[in-house]
């Protein structure tokens, strides 16, 4: 195994100690499982293809508005108020 250093949050760290208390197992462990799911997941195989669909999108779509790329965040704020 390779040693590997991560900064977790607060309540990361006391939500994996809770549950490697309870499945009897190291905190190392848990995360290790998690990185299998995630690496395991059918998505990671399509990471190009994504991108792909991603860049393909870009530039396809019209806001009308002249000023979006400037005030973009402005947009998305009142879109969410």
């Amino acid at each position: 195994m390779v040693r590997t250093q991560i900064q977790l949050a607060e309540q990361q760290v006391s939500i994996l100690k809770q549950l490697a208390t309870l499945q009897h197992t190291s905190m190392a462990e848990l995360i290790r499982r998690a990185v299998d799911m995630f690496t395991a997941s059918p998505d990671m195989g399509n990471i190009q293809a994504c991108r792909q669909r991603a860049l393909a999108a870009a530039g396809q779509f019209h806001s009308g508005r002249s000023d979006l790329s400037a005030k973009h965040d402005d947009y998305l704020a009142e879109a969410y108020q």
